[in-house]
């Protein structure tokens, strides 16, 4: 006599749907993204946006596609390197933090950079620095990346971030005498450290007003890409 065959008919009906219920989700996502894209090009059409700035946005897009992986390494370093110590508090408001980067090596005290961010004066961030806090401090350099508030208290704020690199630095291993802190700053980064050392030097100028941080601390400033 043959050998009877199950077959359990319950799971492999399960599996076919499963695997159609994947199929169908596939080409609904698909059909979505098409229609998406479709329509954000007859918007663009209807805002009379040409072909010429399309291609141009489209070429934007691959760049960044390149550069994602690098995105990808550096945001790695900040949030997982035990050298940066992060979002210590400089002063009493939201933002009033910065960023160390500390060298590999803790022997003996380290020069000191003192930086503040660019960003369009809109989206200024400390974690913007973390590419030079990595290169500076595996030259040896500690680096201090410095948020701010936005347009109309910034100066203020990278002054006190300043105040707090020159007075405190010496805690993390830093040496306030050895021709630095240096100021440091990017793009509007740039424009708004110079505009606290001038207002600094306006401050020391004048009779009776306190400050907590002097310029004979800032050995050098150097404003890189717009300052």
């Amino acid at each position: 006599s043959l050998p009877s065959v199950s077959v359990d008919t319950a799971s492999t009906t399960t599996t076919a749907t499963a695997t159609t219920t994947r199929s169908s989700l596939g080409r609904e996502v698909a059909s979505e993204t098409f229609l998406l894209t479709r329509l954000g090009f007859k918007m663009l059409r209807y805002l009379e946006v040409g072909y010429k700035w399309i291609t141009r946005f489209l070429a934007l897009g691959c760049y960044a596609v390149l550069l994602f992986p690098g995105f990808i390494q550096v945001g790695y370093y900040y949030f997982f390197s035990n050298q940066i110590r992060r979002s210590i508090v400089y002063g009493d408001k939201p933002r009033n933090r910065l960023d160390l980067y500390l060298p590999k090596n803790s022997n003996g005290t380290k020069p000191v950079v003192a930086f503040v961010t660019g960003g369009a004066r809109i989206i200024g961030y400390k974690a913007w620095g973390s590419l030079l806090g990595q290169q500076l401090s595996d030259r040896d350099i500690i680096v201090a990346c410095i948020d701010y508030r936005e347009p109309s208290v910034m100066i203020y704020d990278a002054s006190q971030g300043i105040s707090f690199v020159c007075n405190n630095i010496a805690e993390y291993g830093g040496d306030p005498n050895r021709n630095l802190p240096n100021g440091l700053g990017q793009s509007a980064g740039a424009h708004i450290a110079a505009c606290a050392i001038v207002e600094q030097a306006i401050k020391e100028a004048g009779e009776g007003e306190s400050t907590s941080w002097s310029l004979s601390q800032i050995k050098t400033y150097f404003g890189l890409s717009g300052g």
